[in-house]
């Protein structure tokens, strides 16, 4: 059984079903996520910083940009959120979309995008925006279409490669570039909430992994080949889990002893 089986096979037997589900198993998960997925694209983003806002609700001694400290807090409030929707079996509709965009980017948006370009979180781009080396992004007038087409395709799927579907969604979602800013945070964290009312554990991109990330995504955009996300993601559920698989399975973590570093 490789990692990525595992995972799956150790979340569907949680049985995660409430949102004290969530809160019990994903308690060290939503705080590594929270950081890898700000980090992925913030690099004034620290891990202090982010365990801090979780656990504290407070930072003490920071004196970065502020933006970080806006974007850690919303990733908190945009996981309470959708802990509740996870329980009351809410599908990804557009409401909820807007909603974790609004939450994610709250506070967020610069001068040039919030005044001169009128741009709101929580709603679809009035402007058009272009992403990645082939500058990809729909133009305005069908983002909102173009999203809620993309929801009621995966949203209809009803077969057994969760993931697959999972992988389809994000890179389109990223292909489609529907929102002034935020996208990346807002399609990572919709990926996890599509994986997890599929029963299906959710994953986190790590930011040492973000070049592999991008390129895959980058394959999609040139070629529609969905594989080397779909295998990137794959890996990643399997990374994301191993430790917590392995103390399941009751292996014991071996540490070097003092003769691996002398010699």
């Amino acid at each position: 059984m490789n990692g990525y089986e595992r995972a799956v096979k150790l979340w569907r037997s949680w049985n995660v079903a409430t949102a004290s589900d969530l809160d019990k198993y994903l308690h060290s998960f939503r705080i590594l996520f929270a950081y890898h997925s700000g980090k992925i694209e913030n690099e004034d983003i620290t891990w202090h910083v982010t365990r801090e806002i979780f656990e504290n609700g407070r930072v003490t001694g920071f004196s970065g940009n502020p933006r970080a400290l806006f974007e850690q807090q919303n990733q908190k409030l945009c996981y309470e959120y959708l802990k509740e929707k996870f329980a009351a079996k809410a599908p990804m509709d557009l409401c909820l979309v807007r909603e974790v965009h609004r939450m994610l980017t709250a506070g967020t948006y610069d001068e040039r995008r919030y005044i001169e370009k009128g741009e709101r979180p929580g709603e679809f781009k009035r402007h058009d925006y272009v992403a990645g080396i082939h500058e990809v992004g729909a133009a305005p007038e069908d983002a909102e279409r173009e999203v809620a087409e993309l929801l009621a395709e995966v949203n209809a799927y009803e077969g057994p490669e969760v993931l697959k579907a999972a992988a389809y969604f994000h890179a389109k979602f990223e292909h489609i570039h529907p929102f002034a800013d935020g996208n990346g945070r807002v399609g990572r964290t919709l990926l996890n909430y599509y994986l997890m009312t599929r029963k299906h554990p959710p994953l986190i991109v790590d930011e040492e992994d973000r070049r592999q990330y991008f390129a895959a995504l980058q394959k999609y955009d040139e070629d529609e080949d969905l594989e080397p996300l779909y295998q990137f993601l794959k890996a990643a559920v399997g990374k994301t889990w191993a430790r917590t698989a392995a103390a399941a399975d009751g292996e014991k973590q071996e540490r070097k002893a003092l003769k691996d570093f002398t010699g």
